[in-house]
C-alpha cells in the first residue's frame, strides 16, 4: 500500500463536501449527455443483414424480439478465435443479469459476434451468460459500423514493430494470433424498430464501454483506484480463470 495523507474525520468531511460538488456536477452533465444521446437523428438501417441464431436465421427486425428497442454488443470472438475475447468477456459478465431489467423496458440486449454460432453457444455455456448471442458471420454487420478491419488497414501497425504487450497477451487468451485478434473490434450500437422500418440510434466503442464495465467504476472508487499505471500485462481474466493464469 502506498503512503497517503492522513487527516482527521473533520478534514475528511471538508474534502469530502468539495469533492461531492465536483460529483454531482458531473452527475448534471451526464444527465444532459444521456439526452443528448437521445436527440441524435435516427438512421434508417437499409442494408439486409442476416444472423445465425439458436433458433435460425434472422434478420435484424426480427432480433427486437417483439421489443421496439434493440442494444447489441458487439463482442471480439471472430472465426479463428478459440475462445471470446478476456474484456469483453468481462464486460458480457456485466450484460447479462440487466437483460431482464432490460426487457422490462422494452429493451432487447444481445451480443454479435462472427464465429461460426454453434462456437459462440459452446462459449456461452462455459461462462454459464443466458443473453441472446447471434454470428453476423457472412454479413457486413460489424465491417459497416467500424468493428471489423482488413488486412491493409492493419498492416501499417502489423508491421511498425511496436505491437503493445498487452494485445499479445489478448490474442493468446482467445487462442489465436495478433492478427487475426486485431481483425475484431468491440462496440456497442442502438436500434429502434418503428412501423416496420428499423433505425440506428447510436454507436460507440473504445472508452465508450465503460458504462458496461462495471468493475472499473467500483474501482475508482476503491483506495488505490484501477491501479494499472505501469503494468505491462492486463490484470482482466475470464471469470473462470481467476488464480490460473499469471
Amino acid at each position: 500500500m502506498p503512503e497517503h495523507k492522513i487527516g482527521t474525520q473533520e478534514e475528511f468531511e471538508a474534502a469530502r463536501a468539495e469533492l461531492l460538488a465536483e460529483e454531482k456536477k458531473l452527475t448534471r452533465r451526464s444527465d444532459e449527455l444521456a439526452q443528448k444521446r437521445r436527440e441524435l437523428p435516427w438512421v434508417p438501417v437499409g442494408k439486409d443483414y442476416r444472423f445465425e441464431t439458436e433458433d435460425g436465421a434472422k434478420s435484424l427486425a426480427d432480433l427486437f424480439d417483439g421489443r421496439s428497442q434493440l442494444l447489441v454488443y458487439h463482442f471480439m470472438f471472430g472465426p479463428p478465435y478459440e475462445a471470446g475475447c478476456t474484456v469483453c468477456s468481462s464486460i458480457a459478465d456485466t450484460l447479462d443479469p440487466n437483460v431482464v431489467h432490460l426487457k422490462a423496458r422494452d429493451v432487447t440486449l444481445i451480443c454479435s459476434s462472427r464465429a461460426a454460432i454453434d462456437k459462440l453457444l459452446a462459449y456461452r455455456a462455459r461462462m454459464g451468460w443466458s443473453f441472446g448471442w447471434v454470428s453476423a458471420a457472412g454479413s457486413d454487420f460489424h465491417r459497416d459500423l467500424g468493428f471489423q478491419y482488413t488486412e491493409d488497414e492493419l498492416r501499417p501497425f502489423l508491421e511498425g514493430g511496436d505491437i503493445p504487450p498487452t494485445v499479445r497477451q489478448m490474442a493468446e487468451l482467445s487462442g489465436t494470433d495478433v492478427s487475426s485478434y486485431v481483425t475484431e473490434g468491440p462496440g456497442l450500437s442502438a436500434y429502434a424498430l418503428s412501423d416496420g422500418t428499423v433505425y440506428r440510434t447510436y454507436v460507440t466503442t473504445a472508452r465508450g464501454l465503460e458504462p458496461a464495465m462495471a468493475y472499473y467504476g467500483l474501482l475508482d472508487r476503491a483506495p488505490l483506484g484501477r491501479h494499472e499505471e505501469g503494468e505491462q500485462m492486463h490484470w482482466l481474466r475470464r471469470h473462470d480463470e481467476y488464480g490460473t493464469r499469471s
